[in-house]
């Protein structure tokens, strides 16, 4: 199979290259390096590979990349944690709008023309912002009210243009919602706006990285933002490639939405002294609190059952097993200045 990943260099997006070339695929990359920067990725080198530098909202490049490809991965979109999605409340959703168009008029013409078979569109946990039902089934994005976050809001109209697309025009999907990735590859985002938590500056990513970075950089007692109990599902972010893989070859995805996560809970005060433990063992964990953002979603929990019976997917790495990779990244980009 052939396949078109947009936002190809993006956090995900890399994990997400290298399990389909491993399962045997072939892929065709698209970024524009424009959160981090020109990279330089391993998979450059696989023969299976063919990356592009472009523009994910250039429609007569994404029909030209679609001309030949099974199925398009719309992973492209201006992304990062709380204080990035808090700093850019207007570019986020204006910026994610263009894409998103752009991404299925070229679909909706390559299914036309009989190339293309499916889009794979990556939606976010946040569009369950306002859920009051845990864990979180599919289908609860319709019932709870709508994200109060522009980024949630956006996230959210991304799956009404997928029914919209496929109301009109009958063009297959499936729907893939990540839930707080963990991994190598997050840096500091190329922005111009700095983000301090106390006396370490912000690489405005997700809260793994920043707590590494912070306890790294010495920060004692560490901040938090809020009181720490807000509980997040942390997915290593080769199991979320093996699940969106998953929904790329099984039929059974087809005109399917899915959590794609681990079943297991942490709340961030757990998540903060077990980074702390790991990097300064035998130093009593010391923490205060700073005020939250005004989206801190305090509870997002997923129902993973779907995703288990339809795909047979379960996320199989454990925190501490994340935390054992990526401390050591974090710390070494740390070092570089990247961080």
């Amino acid at each position: 199979m052939k396949i078109l990943v947009t936002g190809s260099a993006g956090f995900i997006g890399g994990y997400l290259v290298e399990e389909l070339l491993q399962a045997g695929h072939q892929v065709v990359g698209l970024d524009n390096f424009s959160k981090y920067g020109p990279l330089k990725q391993t998979s450059l080198e696989h023969p299976g590979y063919r990356f592009v530098q472009g523009d994910a909202k250039d429609i007569p490049l994404l029909q030209d990349l679609l001309r030949d490809c099974d199925q398009l991965v719309a992973g492209a979109a201006r992304i990062g944690g709380i204080s990035y999605f808090h700093e850019f409340a207007y570019d986020l959703l204006a910026e994610n709008e263009r894409i998103t168009g752009a991404a299925f008029d070229a679909a909706i013409d390559a299914y036309q023309k009989g190339t293309l078979k499916k889009i794979n569109v990556v939606s976010s946990s946040m569009v369950y912002e306002n859920a009051t039902v845990w864990p979180t089934p599919e289908g609860e994005q319709r019932r709870c009210p709508p994200p109060s976050s522009t980024y949630g809001f956006q996230k959210l109209a991304v799956e009404y243009y997928t029914q919209g697309a496929w109301e009109q025009y009958k063009l297959p999907y499936t729907i893939v919602r990540p839930f707080n990735c963990v991994g190598v590859g997050e840096r500091r985002a190329s922005c111009e706006k700095e983000v301090l938590s106390g006396n370490v500056k912000l690489a405005m990513s997700h809260v793994v990285p920043d707590l590494i970075q912070k306890i790294a950089k010495g920060q004692d007692p560490l901040r938090l933002l809020g009181d720490g109990h807000q509980v997040r599902h942390y997915t290593y972010g080769a199991d979320l490639a093996r699940g969106i893989r998953l929904c790329i070859e099984k039929p059974e995805a087809l005109n399917n939405d899915f959590n794609i996560s681990t079943d297991s809970s942490t709340n961030v005060l757990e998540l903060a002294e077990m980074i702390w433990t790991k990097l300064r063992p035998g130093v009593p964990f010391r923490y205060t609190s700073d005020p939250p953002y005004p989206y801190d979603v305090q509870k997002r929990v997923p129902d993973t059952a779907k995703a288990a019976r339809v795909l047979g997917f379960r996320a199989t790495t454990t925190l501490s097993e994340m935390l054992d990779v990526v401390i050591p990244w974090v710390k070494q980009q740390v070092d570089f200045g990247n961080i």
